[in-house]
């Protein structure tokens, strides 16, 4: 083998992984991520799991890619070790479907084919797929064919590089030390190695599987040294997740464990059974060569048996993984409900699923306004009685919101260098809006508390009368936070239309308290100190709502396709009453809260 042959079978393979990237990448698109995100709602089927599993990895053309996202849902607390055993298992089911379609390049060295037959060769089929492909890409608008687009030209990519290095290795098939190294790969722990060390290399099964199958049609590989050389492929496809896992908790860790140990076993069984037949009885075909089909058939068989054999003892695994990796500090969620693992979910691990990835900063970003909403709660409640404890833990909590602010702006960032779709790069960007609107909301309740300490070290009080409206307004904003937080967790368009009303409500009835309130101070009703606290108070309520309306006005713009929706355009409309329902909703709102303060 020379150098002008490396050249050629280093650059078949850069093109077959690249292929195969944009095919999985492709799918993945089409499935818009919805089944790695039903990893998250497993249930304790493990059969069911298996399935899931299969599938996920069938769709984005990676085991490895499989594993190291369920790491990092285990990792985020997300998904339980025992159900992750089973998507696992089901992961090497899903990666032989990549083999199955190479080994459609056994028809190009068949030449009793009828017509039909002949547009399935690879030489033919390639890039047949290919020039449709990118007709697809290049033609269409429309986001999905675009995605159809790439996953053919994915596939046309594949079987090209799949030719480059068949024709990179052809001539090695007249070479007598090639045959004779393959002949030494008979020994099956020799083999085993050298499949586990290829894979690892790579970190690819479906691309080492691939080479082997360009590396058949030399016809130099026969059954005997092909076997040890695919079960020693699954082993080596661990160190992937083993990588990924590190700095991980302890299940995450347990989680690429069992996958470590999943391959071993099965390998070992598989192994000793398959030379145990052979010994004892032999198979004819042991050493002949071996085909791109044969490769494809006996790495399907040999996934599919070992998961059958283990499924049973799926639990044994987790239990295994439990015993080798202690437990450590589990997270915990306080006693104000700040949950130590929120964080984990913004799992880098997930960047390789944009989808994903979006799906957890959503989480986050609800968990945020959750915070957001029960610090408010709690902060009015100092208006009537300051307790330092309290205000101290709501600060604690304040201090939680930013930083999930912090990672989640970063983790976007991050998102922004993915290949996102339109849909994608929408979320991400409403997202970067609502996490800051949140953050804002948390501020302003940091600002509350400040004033009822004013009020406690001036030793002064609110009248019955302010402090009744006090209350009048601060419920009319506990009131639009949950229906902000509702309408971003729900994605609810029409809830957020009701949201606008509530919010001119509030303005409405800050200029008419900060107005009674200073007759009040004129009147001698009120004193100074208590008066500016009163209406510092009174701004900090009335800007919180403002950052409740920008959340409505962000969803009702995302889900009409803009990105960027002028707030103010946006508002001025609705009260021209262009909108539906606006005058309504306005006067249930007044009829409610304004009632209270007559």
């Amino acid at each position: 083998m020379d150098i002008f042959m490396i050249i050629s079978l280093a650059g078949g393979l850069a093109l077959f992984l690249y292929g195969m990237s944009m095919l999985g990448s492709g799918l993945e698109k089409l499935s818009g991520g919805r089944m790695e995100r039903t990893l998250e709602k497993l249930t304790k089927n493990v059969f069911m799991s298996v399935l899931l599993g299969a599938l996920v990895t069938a769709a984005i053309q990676s085991s490895s890619a499989t594993t190291v996202i369920v790491v990092g849902l285990v990792n985020a607390g997300i998904l339980k070790l025992k159900p992750a055993v089973g998507v696992i298992m089901g992961a090497n089911i899903g990666t032989t479907v990549t083999a199955q379609i190479l080994r459609l390049g056994d028809l190009d060295s068949n030449q009793n084919v009828n017509i039909f037959m002949k547009f399935l060769k690879p030489t033919t089929l390639a890039p047949l797929v290919a020039i449709v492909g990118i007709i697809f890409f290049m033609v269409s608008k429309r986001t999905k064919y675009k995605d159809i687009g790439q996953m053919l030209i994915g596939f046309g990519i594949l079987f090209t590089g799949m030719q480059a290095m068949e024709a990179a290795v052809r001539p090695l098939g007249e070479n007598p030390q090639f045959a004779q190294l393959f002949q030494s790969l008979s020994n099956p722990i020799l083999g085993v190695l050298v499949g586990a060390g290829v894979t690892a290399l790579i970190q690819s099964s479906s691309a080492s599987i691939g080479i082997l199958q360009a590396l058949s049609s030399t016809g130099a590989i026969t059954f005997s040294s092909a076997f040890p050389i695919i079960m020693g492929q699954n082993i080596g496809t661990c160190i992937t997740p083993i990588l990924s896992s590190i700095g991980a908790n302890k299940n995450a860790k347990r989680a690429a464990s069992v996958h470590l140990y999943f391959n071993i076993i099965g390998t070992t069984i598989f192994l000793i059974g398959v030379y145990a037949i052979q010994h004892f009885f032999g198979f004819s075909f042991w050493s002949e060569s071996i085909n791109k089909g044969g490769i494809a058939n006996f790495h399907t068989l040999f996934n599919v048996i070992v998961t059958i054999i283990l499924i049973p003892f799926s639990g044994l695994l987790a239990k295994l993984a439990e015993l080798t990796i202690r437990d450590g500090k589990k997270g915990t969620e306080d006693d104000l409900g700040i949950d130590s693992t929120a964080l984990a979910k913004l799992d880098e691990r997930f960047l390789i699923s944009p989808s994903l990835a979006v799906a957890q900063c959503e989480i986050v970003v609800a968990n945020m306004g959750k915070l957001a909403k029960s610090n408010f709660g709690k902060t009015i409640k100092l208006f009537s009685k300051y307790d330092a404890k309290l205000a101290e833990r709501i600060r604690e909590r304040e201090d939680a919101i930013d930083k999930m602010e912090d990672k989640v702006n970063n983790y976007l960032v991050k998102l922004t260098d993915r290949e996102l779709t339109d849909q994608e790069s929408k979320q991400v960007t409403h997202l970067l809006r609502v996490v800051s609107e949140f953050e804002r909301v948390g501020d302003y309740s940091i600002n509350l508390i400040e004033c009822a300490e004013m009020l406690r070290d001036k030793e002064v009080c609110f009248s019955e009368k302010a402090m009744r409206e006090l209350y009048a307004i601060t419920d009319a904003v506990q009131e639009i936070i949950d229906m902000s937080l509702t309408a971003f967790e729900n994605n609810d368009v029409e809830l957020s239309r009701k949201i606008e009303p509530l919010e001119e409500t509030i303005d409405t009835m800050e200029d008419t308290l900060k107005f009674r309130h200073i007759q009040r101070l004129k009147n001698g009703h009120c004193t100074i100190d208590a008066g500016v606290v009163f209406l510092e108070a009174l701004t900090n309520l009335e800007r919180i709502s403002d950052h409740c309306s920008n959340i409505a006005v962000y969803i009702i713009g995302t889900n009409y396709d803009k990105e960027s929706l002028n707030r103010h355009d946006y508002i001025k409309r609705m009260h021209q009453g262009d909108t539906a329902d606006y005058q309504q909703y306005s006067k249930l709102y007044y009829d409610k809260y304004f009632t209270r303060i007559e």
